[in-house]
Order: structure tokens, then sequence, then C-alpha cells
């Protein structure tokens, strides 16, 4: 019962925003009395956290999965661009913005785990494009993964980039062309520009 409370918390808190959604709408929603989501959760701070927990799980286990498929670099960022609009299918609030107004506890520990995880899997990238020709070799990895990292995490901050004006599947397109346009030898913008112009013909 209590991944299914998880699952079901994890949907509405996308589609509506933590700060809406009430334990009672959770309970109506599953058909269920407050009281047994209260048996395996304390408060809805400690719903969300989990709730959080697992969708950061599950999203790592995804990129974890694209990057063993052994992809060249430019290819792999792609997929993991389209994995992540795949989980924002069917956002209709901002979920991390949010956390961060509302949960800023939560949101400072999943922030950082992210940054772990992402930083490690953007520096594999690098490197792997550097050796490979497909990335200029006199780049600042560490540098760049951390611009890189900040940029994604305030492409969310609806303050800067509102959504009726910057789409999220749009700016994320957008920014990952830009982040390897400064990146690419001759060799990896050839690959580039076919994910373009794929684009340019959808």
């Amino acid at each position: 019962m209590k991944e299914k409370i998880i699952q079901k918390a994890a949907e509405m808190f996308i589609n509506l925003g933590f700060k809406s959604v009430t334990m009672d709408d959770i309970a109506n929603e599953m058909g269920i009395s407050k009281k047994t989501i209260y048996t395996h959760f304390n408060n809805k701070t400690e719903l969300i956290k989990e709730t959080v927990l697992s969708v950061f799980h599950s999203i790592t286990c995804g990129i974890d999965h694209i990057m063993s498929l052994d992809k060249n670099p430019i290819e792999e960022l792609y997929e993991m661009k389209k994995f992540a609009m795949l989980q924002l299918k069917n956002e209709k609030a901002s979920p991390q913005y949010q956390l961060q107004k509302y949960y800023p506890e939560i949101y400072a520990m999943i922030k950082e785990m992210k940054f772990k995880n992402m930083n490690q899997c953007t520096v594999d990238n690098l490197k792997r494009g550097v050796e490979g020709g497909y990335y200029r070799k006199n780049i600042n990895i560490d540098f760049i993964s951390r611009i890189y990292f900040l940029a994604l995490s305030e492409i969310n901050n609806e303050t800067i980039f509102p959504t009726h004006q910057f789409p999220k599947i749009l700016i994320m397109e957008d920014y990952l062309e830009y982040h390897l346009r400064g990146i690419v030898t001759d060799k990896g913008k050839e690959i580039l520009n076919q994910f373009i112009n794929t684009k340019t013909n959808d």
C-alpha cells in the first residue's frame, strides 16, 4: 500500500503541484481513508520527501540505462533529453519550483543528490566525447559539467523562464543545442546537425 500511495501522490504532485494537493485529495483519489495514509507517513512533508526520492531514483535508473547503451555522446544527450521530456509530459504545475518555494529543505536535499549524479554523468559524457573526437580537446570538463547542471536547474525557474513564453520542451531543446555547439568538433557538428535537421523536419 505504501508504494501505491507514493505512486499516486507523485502523479498528483506533478500534475497539480505540491502546495495544492492535500492528504484528503490523495485519499479520495485512491478510495482509501486518510488514516490509512497516516499509518505509512507521519505527515505531508514526509510523504513529499518519500515521493521525491522515489521519482529521483526512477529517473536515475532511466539515465543509467541510457548510458549503458554505449551510444555516441551526442546521441546519448539527446536520448536523455527525450527521456526527461517523457517524465514531464503530463506536468501542468512546476513541481521543482514549488518544491523550492514551499519545501526548501527537501529541495536542497534532492538538488545535492541530482548534482552528484548528474555531474558524474556529464563528466563521463564529456570525457568520452573528447576521446572520440566529438568534443574539442581543450574544453574544461569540470567547469562545463557544472555550468550544464546549473543551467538545466534554472530552466525550471518560472521567474526567469515563464512557461507561457518558454515552453519546457522547446527550451530544453534549445539549451541542448546551445551546450553542444560550444564544445563540438567538426566531426561532432555533423552529428549535431543531423539531430537539428530531424527536429526541423518533425
